[in-house]
């Protein structure tokens, strides 16, 4: 039991060292936060993706920026990537699972938007092509990874790596980080009127 015992305290200890380095993040994550707040503004939307408990992540912040996160204003246009089950084992059976995401951004994505790639390990062969497709029509491109960054960050037009090799610490930064992200779009949104959405493919 003195094994066990010890899972919470290393825990929370690993936890905070991560959590505490994002003071080093806030610049990249002022970046980030603007080219969103002004894609929304603009009329674009922003995509989600990932896989296992980085596609609950990319649903529950579209989530956030649709619903409200803390202030009451109007629907905020986001898509994740990772919910519709018949486009999700379609495109899987018919094009291979790597190609999953990518068909996606090619049927929904256009110019100006934003399409944001949640991997752990930065080496998702899903968020690469999407992130690749999302290139191709004019997109910018977010990664979110562990401090590896793997092969998503020489795709992605800014990457977010949380200092861990450890999924659950990722993770939290993850969450944490996507949180403040809907904190500054929604403060920006309700200071400023959107324009009129893009016209969608």
């Amino acid at each position: 039991m003195a094994q066990t015992a010890d899972i919470f305290e290393q825990a929370i200890d690993e936890h905070l060292k991560v959590i505490r380095s994002l003071h080093d993040q806030v610049p990249l994550l002022n970046r980030i936060a603007s080219r969103m707040s002004r894609t929304i503004l603009d009329g674009g939307t922003i995509l989600w993706c990932g896989n296992g408990g980085s596609a609950a992540d990319a649903q529950h912040l579209a989530a956030e920026l649709v619903g409200r996160f803390l202030q009451e204003r109007r629907g905020l246009p986001s898509i994740a990537l990772t919910t519709n089950t018949s486009i999700l084992t379609s495109i899987s059976n018919d094009y291979g699972y790597e190609n999953v995401f990518r068909r996606q951004v090619e049927a929904l994505c256009v110019s100006g938007d934003i399409v944001v790639g949640l991997s752990t390990s930065g080496n998702s062969k899903n968020v690469c092509l999407a992130l690749e497709s999302a290139h191709q029509r004019g997109a910018f491109t977010v990664a979110f990874t562990g401090q590896d960054g793997g092969a998503v960050a020489s795709i992605a037009d800014e990457t977010l790596r949380m200092p861990s090799n450890e999924t659950p610490r990722i993770q939290e930064g993850h969450i944490l980080c996507g949180h403040m992200l809907c904190d500054y779009i929604e403060k920006c949104v309700c200071e400023t009127p959107i324009t009129q959405s893009a016209n969608r493919p």
